[in-house]
């Protein structure tokens, strides 16, 4: 929601798509502190920085709207208010990830992973048109209060989370002590550093198709507008929602590594046969099974890292997951100029090929992974 408020905001505001892209490259300008985040995570417990996280963005988003209301919001605030709530937010991946695992008993963190992942999705499905919605009918007044009211909601709500009865052990010794035992614990185990690598090669690649690439193939390939550029994206999504809700009804998830592995394949598989699309509906279709892809390997990579992590370590590995995004930054840079140069199935092509070949290249050096 708040994604498609801000960004039709700043649209509104000064009819610049550039700044309207740029307040979300200054909301993860801070991106680079998730370790320290995960360090913190793993000595203060994990419910409280949940809570405490979503009280000050509810904070800053009422701290927006009374800008907004009073006529005087200028591009600073705006831009000042985002990079703090980035800041904050850098504590919420490490925090609410570890707790997933710190809820449920250990034969039932895969599933826990499967709903997590499902949540995400559903959010990922209705949370923009919602937002949409509420801006065209209440202005960015009334969809920021909304905004806020669910920060709030989402704080209370974390303030109640109680573990399953698993000790997380706080470290004795400095932050960045702390900090560096956890890399060194990562470094230590190979399903670990594997699964981590394996989230470095999909957000370079696969991430970047359906934010980056799509746009500008539904308009250069097929033709379509805004509307059927949202029709494509939709068939994702339900791709993504169908997929974690199929896995999500299994109470224990085996072979976890290698299908993890089949899935990212599945994944960029999908994305080289899209590049040969030429039908708007053929595209749609195969947008589901590529979000079904993209949905699985989201399932089996965070079962995988919170399966495979000590308690007390939980919120370093995550926030190591959370450092992901500067690939996917990269990555999108790169596909974008690819389409740019060439054209947008030559970079569906590239991304597809480099997904697959990469992730063969980590299953032969990772056995641990294969066998997982």
């Amino acid at each position: 929601m708040e994604g498609v408020v801000l960004g039709w905001f700043i649209l509104t505001k000064t009819d610049s798509p550039f700044l309207a892209g740029a307040i979300w490259s200054a909301r993860m300008s801070l991106n680079i502190m998730s370790l320290f985040a995960g360090a913190i995570a793993d000595r203060i417990p994990r419910h409280k920085i949940l809570a405490a996280v979503n009280f000050m963005t509810a904070a800053l988003s009422i701290l927006m709207l009374l800008l907004i209301l009073s006529g005087r919001s200028e591009m600073w605030h705006i831009f000042s208010i985002v990079v703090v709530a980035g800041m904050v937010q850098v504590f919420q991946m490490p925090s609410a990830q570890a707790l997933v695992a710190d809820t449920l008993p250990e034969d039932r963190i895969a599933n826990g992973a499967a709903f997590n992942t499902l949540g995400r999705n559903v959010a990922m499905l209705l949370g923009p048109l919602v937002g949409g919605v509420l801006f065209k009918v209440s202005g960015p007044e009334g969809a920021y209060l909304a905004v806020a009211a669910l920060y709030f909601l989402s704080g209370w709500v974390a303030i109640y989370i109680r573990s399953s009865g698993i000790t997380q052990n706080r470290p004795s010794e400095s932050v960045f002590l702390t900090m560096v035992a956890g890399l060194k614990y990562v470094k230590s185990n190979q399903l670990l550093w594997a699964t981590l690598l394996l989230i470095l090669i999909v957000e370079s690649s696969g991430w970047t198709f359906h934010t980056t690439v799509v746009p500008i193939f539904a308009r250069n390939e097929l033709g379509t507008d805004s509307t059927g550029l949202g029709v494509l994206l939709f068939a994702f999504g339900l791709g993504a929602v169908l997929a974690s809700l199929f896995w999500a009804m299994f109470s224990e998830l085996r072979n976890v590594g290698k299908s993890m592995i089949a899935s990212v394949i599945v994944w960029h598989a999908s994305i080289l046969v899209f590049a040969t699309s030429q039908s708007f509906f053929l595209s749609m279709a195969i947008l589901a099974v590529t979000g079904a892809g993209f949905a699985s390997t989201q399932v089996f990579m965070l079962s995988s890292l919170l399966g495979n992590s000590r308690p007390e370590f939980r919120g370093r590995v995550m926030s190591l997951r959370s450092l992901a995004i500067y690939a996917f930054a990269l990555g999108s840079m790169t596909s974008g100029a690819t389409a740019g140069i060439w054209s947008a199935p030559v970079a569906a092509t590239v991304v597809g090929t480099m997904g697959i070949v990469l992730v063969i290249i980590l299953a032969v050096l990772a056995p641990k992974l294969r066998r997982l």
